[in-house]
């Protein structure tokens, strides 16, 4: 029986158990060492991180293969329009090439949002905008690039749900454990 830890990654924490520079990681959180990462999460993003010790389930949440959804919460800078969104849904290219079509739509601020620290930048003339963005591929910063690419950049963003699985009850910096 695999065992699954859903990890609610704080901002400016590394998807990863060690780090040279001495960054912070996983080890200040998680000390059970027989768990891998499945999908990692940049340093400067939040939420949703699965860690596994089944290579086998590893394997099926991260290959491209599998199309497993995930789906994020993105605060933009800006005010994107249903116009501006559509490139996102029909699918954008990126340098690295075309992206699959994202279900994406404006949303409110979510219900499930903690204090970040630092918190973002805000500009009192420039408004900003929460978008629910799901993906099923997992190329390096996507969601950002994904977001720069139609004129709005990321100011904050978050992984609520891999797969069937979600952020709800677990606060920034715990964990729940699960058999699977």
């Amino acid at each position: 029986m695999a065992r699954v830890l859903l990890f609610n990654k704080p901002f400016d924490v590394l998807s990863q158990f060690t780090d040279q520079q001495k960054r912070t990681t996983l080890s200040q959180y998680i000390h059970d060492k027989s768990v891998r990462v499945a999908g990692r999460l940049d340093r400067d993003s939040e939420g949703l991180l699965v860690l596994t010790d089944s290579g086998a389930l590893q394997s099926k949440l991260t290959h491209p293969k599998h199309k497993l959804s995930k789906t994020y919460w993105v605060q933009v800078e800006g005010q994107p329009g249903e116009q501006d969104l559509q490139p996102l849904r029909d699918g954008i290219e990126l340098k690295d090439g075309r992206c699959r079509p994202a279900k994406c739509q404006t949303i409110d601020e979510p219900y499930l949002l903690w204090r970040r620290t630092p918190p973002i930048r805000s500009r009192i003339t420039v408004p900003d905008t929460w978008l629910s963005l799901t993906i099923t591929e997992g190329k390096n910063r996507q969601v950002r690039r994904m977001c720069a690419a139609v004129g709005f950049p990321v100011l904050r963003l978050i992984r609520y749900r891999v797969g069937s699985w979600t952020l709800d009850g677990i606060e920034p910096g715990t964990y729940k454990q699960l058999l699977n």
